[in-house]
C-alpha cells in the first residue's frame, strides 16, 4: 500500500504549521495496517461519504509531534508564517505538547480525485494534485494528520471551510452537530495555540 501526501497534509510530512510526523516509516506502517482493516464505505457508521475515512491511530501518536501547545506569554515564543493565504503568529514547535491522540483523514484514490473538484480547492491546485497523485501510483491520499492533545475540536477556520463545502461529510451535519462543533472549537481556541516549524 502506498500513500500520497495531499497538499493539505504535506506540512505534516515536510514541516510547517500544525501536526508533524517525526517518524514517517513508523507512521505509515501503522497507518497501512489501519487502512487495511478500515471499511471506506457507508456500511461503516463512521463513514458518511464513500471513500473518506477518519481513522483513529492513537497508538501511533508517538511517531508525531502535536500540532498545538499551551499559550506562552512571550513574543519570542512565536513565529510568523503564511498559512492559507494569510500571515499569522504561531507558537514555535519547541513548545508543542506531547501528542496524546492521533487521527488521520485518508481518502481512497477515487474519492480523493472527486474531492479535488470541490469548491475548497483552487483549479490550478486541483490539476497539479491530480497529476501528482496519478503519477505517484498511490492507492490512498493522506488528507490530514491530526496529532493533538486535550479535547478534540475543529479549528474555527476548518469548521467554516467544511460547512462551506470543503468536506462532503459536513453537508450531512445536523444543526445540533454544527452548534456543538462550534462550541468545541471556540473553547479549544481559548486554551491552545497552533504550533509551527
Amino acid at each position: 500500500m502506498k500513500f500520497f501526501a495531499a497538499y493539505t497534509a504535506r506540512g505534516a510530512y515536510e514541516g510547517g504549521v500544525g501536526s508533524r510526523i517525526a517518524d514517517v516509516a513508523g507512521f505509515e506502517s501503522a497507518l497501512g495496517e489501519a487502512v487495511e482493516a478500515f471499511d471506506f464505505t457507508t456500511n461503516n457508521p463512521g463513514v458518511r461519504t464513500d471513500g473518506q475515512g477518519f481513522i483513529r491511530l492513537d497508538g501511533a501518536a508517538p511517531y508525531c509531534s502535536a500540532g498545538v501547545g499551551k499559550p506562552v506569554d512571550s513574543d519570542d515564543a512565536y513565529v510568523i508564517r503564511k498559512w492559507r493565504g494569510k500571515r499569522k503568529a504561531f507558537l514555535r514547535r519547541e513548545h508543542a505538547v506531547v501528542a496524546e491522540t492521533l487521527a488521520v483523514v485518508v481518502y481512497t484514490g477515487p474519492a480523493f480525485l472527486v474531492a479535488l473538484d470541490g469548491p475548497d480547492t483552487p483549479a490550478d491546485v486541483a490539476a497539479s494534485e491530480r497529476t501528482a497523485f496519478e503519477a505517484s501510483g498511490a492507492s490512498h491520499a493522506v488528507v490530514a494528520v491530526l496529532a493533538g492533545a486535550g479535547p478534540e475540536a475543529l479549528s474555527a477556520g476548518r469548521l467554516v471551510s467544511n460547512l462551506a463545502g470543503g468536506n462532503a461529510d459536513a453537508l450531512a451535519w445536523t444543526g445540533d452537530e454544527i452548534r456543538a462543533k462550534a462550541r468545541e472549537s471556540d473553547a479549544y481556541s481559548q486554551e491552545w495555540d497552533v504550533v509551527a516549524d
